[in-house]
């Protein structure tokens, strides 16, 4: 596992010796400590890897995460949608990176499945929805899709690492990252890799359901404590949309008061709800872009609002 990007963690004994320092883990004062084995296996010493990433993501303007304490709450479907809807302007160049390692669904959500990765002089190739659109997933790599990926941290992390220098991203006005749930060694890799380039901020996916809410809370004091920028929340699945009569209905009841409230009770931006439209899964499934397929759906209008408030927020 990476390094906590703080010097300390929060919950450090009182004489925690940092966790760059040569005795991160194996102090006296680590005894007892929840990050002792992280710590005590983490490399030290400044990454030589972090000023060719630096290189790297020196011509990336925003670097956007998008974050899901839970998992199954259309997270990827929200990142390809995004990505989508940003490079709808030619003008705009948009990188998705996908470091859900151990479940990449993006390759599939932009119509890339049997795509590969390309070597040239300057690196890696992003594998090209359009002109103005390119994709890195571990799924360009695996020799057949249904491979599983069974693979610690530290191999994890190494991808990431890839993906970040080795990758010739160009000039991009944004770089959208999809994450797995949860906050564990994939986050505090990128954060840690990204840390000196800059992170812009991350976007929240929930669904209105305690049960998700509750992981989300979580994700919003990761940020907190690695000083990630929130851009907002997004309420996904927020009611249904019947494809013929465009008539809504309740499925996942907001029994605490859906991400609305809890946005209030965080002081997190809701950035808005998108209501569950079956055909958003039809066009994940196709490759295709759901807001250009079906522009009258009520999705693809709250879509729109969302990702409009999103550009306003942008520095």
């Amino acid at each position: 596992m990476s390094p906590p990007v703080a010097a300390a963690p929060e919950n450090a004994p009182e004489h925690c010796p940092g966790t760059e320092s040569e005795q991160a883990g194996k102090a006296s004062a680590c005894d007892g400590c929840p990050n002792q084995n992280v710590c005590a296996t983490a490399p030290k010493g400044p990454d030589p890897d972090l000023p060719l990433i630096n290189g790297r993501m020196g011509t990336v303007k925003h670097k956007i995460l998008v974050l899901s304490g839970k998992g199954g709450v259309g997270k990827s479907s929200f990142t390809t949608q995004l990505s989508f809807a940003l490079s709808h302007d030619e003008e705009t160049q948009v990188g998705v990176m996908d470091i859900d390692i151990c479940g990449p669904s993006i390759p599939k959500m932009f119509g890339l499945d049997g795509e590969q990765i390309h070597q040239s002089n300057s690196g890696w190739s992003p594998v090209y929805v359009t002109d103005n659109l390119g994709v890195m997933s571990i799924g360009f790599i695996l020799q057949e899709a249904d491979d599983a990926i069974i693979w610690r941290g530290p191999k994890k992390n190494g991808l990431i690492k890839q993906f970040l220098k080795d990758v010739d991203w160009g000039d991009l006005d944004y770089l959208v990252v999809d994450t797995p749930p949860g906050t564990s060694d994939e986050h505090l890799s990128v954060v840690q890799y990204l840390k000196e380039s800059g992170i812009t901020g991350a976007i929240l996916i929930t669904t209105p359901q305690e049960v998700a809410l509750q992981d989300v809370r979580k994700e919003i004091d990761f940020c907190r404590k690695v000083k990630i920028p929130i851009i907002g929340v997004v309420e996904n699945m927020a009611g249904f949309v019947c494809p013929s009569c465009k008539g809504e209905s309740v499925i996942f009841a907001p029994t605490t008061g859906g991400a609305r409230k809890m946005a209030e009770d965080t002081n997190v931006r809701f950035l808005g709800s998108i209501p569950l439209d079956p055909r958003i899964g039809k066009s994940c499934d196709q490759g295709l872009s759901f807001l250009e397929e079906y522009p009258d759906s009520p999705a693809t209008k709250a879509y729109e609002n969302i990702i409009t408030e999103i550009k306003k927020l942008l520095p």
